[in-house]
């Protein structure tokens, strides 16, 4: 069942997509297939000390938004900007979708949807105004 909004937390751990209806939401978390390794550079190494991007973990996220005609990307730090990346070079269609990308922390999975709950309302209210 497809909703007509969706948000999705994620870090570079986990993905918790969440499709919301008035009166239902449907969960799914992503994991990528290989854990996150947090790399440090060290003087005089060759390399940028980054781990590659889990491109995979990314068009799973995409795959769990399918169906969603407006999508909120949330999260604490820089993988939702790598998900908005990803969704620009691999995933045209969906890049229309994305109306928002807000920085949060690590709030429960109800504390999410009462965030993109309210942000959905207040962005059709902003569109609404004459």
């Amino acid at each position: 069942m497809s909703h007509y909004h969706a948000v999705v937390w994620l870090d570079h751990s986990e993905a918790h997509v969440m499709h919301i209806a008035p009166d239902d939401v449907e969960k799914s978390i992503v994991h990528p297939a290989r854990p996150h390794a947090h790399l440090h550079a060290k003087s005089g190494a060759v390399g940028s000390g980054r781990q590659a991007e889990d491109k995979t973990y990314y068009h799973a996220v995409v795959e769990a938004l399918k169906g969603a005609q407006e999508i909120l990307v949330v999260g604490p730090a820089q993988a939702k900007l790598h998900l908005i990346k990803h969704i620009h070079a691999h995933d045209h269609g969906l890049a229309d979708k994305v109306v928002g990308v807000e920085t949060i922390g690590h709030p429960s999975d109800a504390q999410i949807v009462a965030y993109a709950r309210k942000y959905f309302v207040a962005k059709d209210r902003m569109l609404a105004q004459p």
